[in-house]
């Protein structure tokens, strides 16, 4: 009987379940929308019951409508946005508040208070993050600032936080697992990426109880049970848990020390692997990839705040889109950008800049600015952005980038990846599959039951379907790209309150 790995994909904007089979193929697929809640300018939450809900009524769905058997799957798998924060109540299975999205800037406060009593590095060294509103250990604090009674039920040890992976566990598995994998933990700001634990002074300072944690284990692992419907009865585990950046990176078959992958979603996620070193950095991050075979695999990371986002704006405010795909063709009828930028900054700037109080930007507006130009400016600034990672990246590991491989629903956009190669004057590669991420937690999930059997057979189902390479001279980018660095300087110089 054909075995197969059922791989959940909890994003910011939906939930996914898919099915692949040990040729990475994918069997079948389901997803559906989440709605996200903005209470105020630069807050970003979900109903944590209805990621939960779009989560269950997928691997439902999914199962219904294939004829492949509950006993056929071989595990679970559960990869997940990070940074997003749930604190639910262990008696009632409840959340005590909405779900916190990574983009969310609401704890900037907690942050900038934190920064004032000059914990900078020792949040950096430990972590291997920024103190920043972008990662969930700030969140939670707000939290249990801001719901009435909440620091006094965490104190008597009646509260649960986790990430999305934690709270998906948990209701998988009908509340009797409170985990995380690495790679999530070490994206809290609370997790010590050097000693591979809960930091006790960092979560003394933010005066966080132990017993809020979840219990950390590898990314490759059986976790436990699922016991919802269709699995209920049966001994399907959910054996991997990874963040969908690490997910990524693992699924495009970054192994080798200065692989780099960029994701292109909601925002852009850009990681290379750098091994069993961590890079200390003053604007980029380092976090756990993965912990797999005994040992953890390090990664250097830069985000990108507003990529797909920026699109999607373009569609549900300027309304000069009324689909993603238009904006390719809409971009080539410009010959050249004719010195139109824009710099979206709609929730501050992310990696190198970490500047969260700039606001969304548009420069060299002319009366002959259309919406053909204000397309394009928007699809460079996603470019723009990742080269400002990346050649962040290539300084502080003295590396050189021969190949960037990408995934994401943006790399669908010829115009974007063209433009990108180059910007970089590299081969930018296409996965074959696209569904990467989830693709990537399946293989971590095969490899904790014996699906496959190690990285090595992994390594053969992975191939690129597109390649991208130079067209335009380095000279003819630089100019662009110093027109992109003055928009940034501007932008970042008006700020008002």
């Amino acid at each position: 009987m054909e075995k197969y790995i059922l791989s959940i994909d909890q994003g910011t904007t939906s939930s996914r379940a898919i099915i692949f089979n040990k040729q990475s193929q994918i069997i079948s697929q389901q997803q559906y929308e989440i709605k996200q809640i903005f209470p105020h300018d630069g807050w970003v939450e979900m109903d944590a019951n209805e990621i939960w809900r779009s989560v269950s009524s997928c691997i439902t769905a999914i199962m219904l409508k294939t004829d492949i058997d509950a006993q056929q799957i071989a595990g679970i798998s559960i990869t997940n946005q990070r940074e997003t924060t749930i604190v639910w109540d262990k008696r009632t299975h409840l959340p005590i508040y909405n779900a916190i999205i990574w983009q969310s800037r609401q704890s900037r406060d907690i942050c900038n208070e934190l920064k004032d009593k000059g914990y900078d590095a020792l949040f950096n060294y430990k972590t291997g993050l920024k103190i920043d509103p972008y990662f969930s250990a700030t969140k939670l604090r707000w939290i249990l600032d801001n719901v009435k009674g909440a620091q006094d039920l965490a104190d008597d040890g009646h509260l649960m936080f986790g990430t999305v992976d934690t709270w998906l566990a948990y209701k998988l598995s009908n509340h009797k697992l409170h985990v995380t994998d690495y790679s999530n933990a070490s994206r809290t700001m609370m997790f010590n990426i050097r000693d591979l634990k809960w930091d006790d002074e960092i979560l003394s300072i933010l005066n966080i109880p132990y017993s809020l944690l979840p219990d950390v284990y590898p990314s490759s692992y059986v976790y436990g049970k699922c016991s919802v419907y269709p699995f209920s009865n049966l001994n399907v585990n959910i054996c991997s848990i990874a963040g969908d950046q690490s997910a990524a990176l693992f699924g495009q078959g970054c192994y080798e020390v200065g692989s780099v992958k960029n994701t292109y979603g909601t925002g852009c996620f850009l990681l290379m692997n750098t091994g069993n070193k961590i890079i200390e950095s003053d604007n980029l991050l380092s976090s756990v990839a993965w912990y797999i075979d005994g040992k953890p695999t390090y990664a250097l990371e830069g985000s990108v705040f507003s990529a797909g986002s920026s699109i999607k704006w373009l569609i549900d405010e300027v309304k000069i889109l009324s689909e993603a795909s238009l904006s390719s063709e809409m971009a080539k009828k410009l010959d050249d950008n004719e010195n139109v930028y824009l710099v979206p900054a709609f929730v501050g700037l992310g990696a190198p800049y970490w500047d969260d109080m700039c606001r969304g930007s548009m420069f060299g507006l002319t009366r002959s600015t259309n919406d053909n130009h204000i397309v394009r400016a928007t699809l460079e600034s996603i470019a723009y952005q990742s080269r400002d990672v990346i050649d962040l990246m290539l300084k502080e590991s003295n590396l050189v980038l021969n190949s960037l491989k990408v995934d994401g629903g943006v790399t669908k956009n010829d115009f974007l990846m063209q433009f990108q190669s180059d910007l970089l004057q590299t081969e930018v590669a296409v996965p074959k599959s696209s569904e990467i991420t989830a693709l990537g937690s399946c293989y971590l999930a095969g490899l904790a039951v014996n699906y496959w059997n190690d990285i090595e057979d992994i390594k053969q189902t992975i191939a690129s379907s597109k390649t991208f390479n130079p067209q335009n001279t380095e000279a003819m980018m630089d100019y662009y790209y110093d027109g992109w660095l003055l928009a940034v300087d501007c932008c970042r110089k008006f700020k008002r309150n």
